[in-house]
């Protein structure tokens, strides 16, 4: 690379002088302008920085090679299981290279496949995506949702499915909300519309729950609920499979509780008024799979951190007269539904599927043999369902979707993907390596068969450590331009995500959060340890939380990495929940606005910690301008304050994408993101690809 680009010039951004006093402690913010997203000074500020970004990237010799070849490796059909209503089947549909996937229905299983929903035309830049998707349970009717750019504001609209044509009604101002199908119409959660201008960054608050009845305009929608009191809650109102009880959840995650109360309404009893299940928000989180007739089945970690099946008379709820259906198991639960009269319960163990069938009464009938050591999903169905379908991936395994006969227990392949790679050439292994304070964390590696390790073979590492979300097997077929150059991508499995129930999630949250950093440094520090690499042949990344993990890291230990790739991250610890949804994170991080709180986050937030001393990686930070949950003002602070304060020889970048938010807005707008920051990190780890 010339050295022009070598020498990057980046743009001047002005300081204010702007100081916010927490609990007697001044922290200047002298970036705070560009937290007006719509201000001209941060357009010119976000034009000036991504004409540098894209400067740099244009004159990586391989940069549109590596495009292509990700244009190659997805060029191929991707299916979604088929899911039933009444006597129809939909299901999704890429042919390769569509932005948008397509919906199709057929009328049975053996009926030809009409395209019934095409999202590439919702917009003439197709980017507006299809944000959610439920037909209704005869099948006759499928509420749909619209997001432009990618953005977590949601419109809805409902297709007549026998003529292909939408109703004329709109919804607006979706958010927080999936539809639940009830009687003539639906269940679904909204805000007050935002002053205009505002739409993208102001704060979401009073979050209520209406039931639109099909054929009338949103303004006659029913409030089912709402809490003035409680500015910062969640509520979802769903039904049981036969719309005898009515379910209300409420989640004070702004109050930073991990759990949720339920209310239930029993319809054919003729109540009126929600009646208390669970009232009280705590820690602990429950879930209704279903109803058993006039009572609830009900998954919940209370006294089981790795969660367990119950039965639930809504007339005498106390758990003191719960029964257990399924007791706790060493492997925690992750899901539960009845679908053929019998309970599918899938459970990780070390981070890999399992999946058992029940009978009703908790007895166990069989285990599901799986094609190996990945993840599965699906199960859905109803009581009188014949069969049902899941779907089974792993690190180098496209998803295949399988046909489940409930009777005999026999699984068949419904649909193999037909993709050109050769699983055969790679392999997988799971390692468990020691974090500072012991704890054995699993790891998966993933590389090319024969592969010599002898401490220089490039790395790509990847973690997330959070919300209890757990990093479990899935082909991304954007590693295969990473593996067949003979990379090592390395996932880490560290505390904070689920992937061994409660206990992992909250070994890392609020003042215990560095346990996660500590984590991942481990699994940096084992990988050189352990001859695979060493620390100028690392590349790391994460987004959202994961960009957190990155900038976090990266304070703590810039020597450990040769590049850095925070995404989309949350890097401002003391203003987060002051924009859209970031409230909502409070019962994972805390909150600046309580004393012992911002002691904590102070000491670990990715923007306040940035060091002058020390020359940092490589650095590609990305964010996109429609991103509203993690709103890009987190990645613009950081950007400019890593600019300004690191003086070490690598370039530190922002890329910006536009018309995209917190993932990206199409199938092109992806593609380009993740060429670039291979190109990047090839670049930078100096590995010269072969396409």
């Amino acid at each position: 690379m010339s050295d022009a680009v070598a020498k990057l010039n980046y743009p001047q951004t002005t300081t204010v002088d702007q100081v916010d006093t927490y609990f007697g402690t001044a922290v200047p913010d002298p970036y705070r302008w560009l937290e007006d997203d719509r201000s001209d000074e941060t357009a010119a500020w976000v034009a000036a920085q991504n004409e540098v970004t894209f400067g740099y990237l244009e004159q990586i010799p391989y940069r549109g090679a590596i495009k292509e070849r990700l244009l190659k490796i997805m060029d191929y059909p991707r299916y979604s299981a088929p899911e039933k209503r009444g006597d129809r089947f939909f299901f999704f549909k890429n042919d390769g290279l569509q932005e948008q996937s397509v919906v199709y229905v057929q009328d049975g299983l053996g009926g030809e496949p009409r395209l019934l929903l095409d999202p590439n035309t919702f917009s003439e830049d197709q980017t507006t995506t299809l944000s959610a998707f439920n037909p209704s349970k005869d099948g006759k009717y499928a509420v749909y949702g619209l997001s432009e750019g990618s953005s977590d504001w949601q419109k809805y609209r409902i297709l007549n499915v026998d003529t292909g044509e939408s109703l004329p009604e709109i919804l607006d101002w979706v958010k927080v909300s999936y539809p639940a199908w009830c009687g003539d119409g639906f269940f679904y959660g909204r805000y007050d519309a935002p002053t205009d201008g505002s739409e993208l960054s102001s704060r979401n608050e009073f979050h209520k729950v209406y039931y639109h009845r099909l054929g009338t305009d949103q303004a006659a929608d029913e409030l089912i609920y709402e809490d003035p009191e409680n500015p910062l809650r969640f509520h979802f109102v769903g039904a049981t499979e036969d719309e005898r009880f009515l379910i209300l959840s409420i989640s004070d995650r702004g109050q930073a509780k991990l759990g949720n109360a339920l209310y239930i309404k029993d319809l054919v009893a003729g109540e009126t008024e929600f009646s208390p299940l669970i009232e009280t928000i705590t820690d602990e989180s429950h879930n209704i799979v279903d109803n058993l007739g006039d009572r609830l089945l009900m998954t919940t970690n209370q006294d089981a951190p790795n969660r367990k099946l119950v039965l639930v008379d809504p007339k005498n709820p106390v758990p003191e007269h719960w029964q257990t259906i399924i007791p706790e198991q060493p492997e925690p639960l992750r899901s539960v539904s009845l679908v053929g009269g019998k309970l599918f319960a899938t459970y990780l163990r070390d981070v890999t599927s399992r999946v058992y069938v029940y009978a009703p009464d908790g007895t166990l009938e069989r285990e599901i043999a799986l094609p190996g050591l990945g993840t599965v999903g699906g199960f859905d169905g109803e009581p009188e369902d014949e069969f049902t379908f899941y779907v089974f991936t792993s690190h180098t395994t496209p998803p295949t979707i399988y046909r489940y006969d409930i009777a005999t227990g026999k699984s068949t392949v419904f649909r193999a993907p037909e993709i050109a790679f050769d699983a055969s050439q790679y392999e997988t292994r799971q390692v468990f390596y020691p974090s500072a304070d012991g704890t054995q964390i699993p790891m998966f590696l993933i590389h090319k068969k024969g592969l010599d390790f002898n401490g220089e073979t490039p790395t790509y590492l990847y973690a997330y450590g959070g919300f209890n979300i757990s990093l479990v097997p899935s082909f991304r077929a954007a590693h295969i331009a990473l593996l067949e150059q003979g990379m090592l991508v390395a996932i880490a499995n560290i505390r904070g995500g689920g992937e061994y129930g409660r206990a992992w999630h909250e070994a890392a949250i609020r003042e215990k959060r560095p346990t996660a950093f500590q984590d991942f440094i481990a699994a940096a520090e084992y990988l050189i340890h352990e001859g695979y690499t060493n620390a100028d042949k690392l590349a790391i990344e994460g987004r959202s939380n994961g960009g957190l993990l990155m900038g976090a890291v990266m304070n703590l230990r810039p020597d450990l990495f040769r590049v850095a790739l925070p995404g989309v991250g949350v890097m401002d610890m003391l203003r987060f929940h002051k924009f859209t949804i970031g409230w909502n994170w409070s019962a994972e991080y805390g909150n600046s606005d309580n004393e012992a709180d911002f002691a904590y986050l102070y000491d670990y937030s990715p923007l306040h910690n940035i060091r002058d001393d020390v020359p940092y990686p490589a650095t590609l930070i990305v964010t996109a301008d429609h991103d509203d949950r993690v709103v890009p003002a987190h990645s613009f602070k950081y950007a400019a304050t890593l600019q300004a304060r690191h003086s070490g020889p690598h370039p530190t970048l922002i890329r910006i994408g536009v018309k995209s938010g917190h993932g990206a807005s199409s199938l092109t707008k992806g593609i380009e993101e993740t060429a670039d920051t291979y190109a990047f990190m090839f670049h930078e780890l100096g590995v010269e690809p072969t396409f």
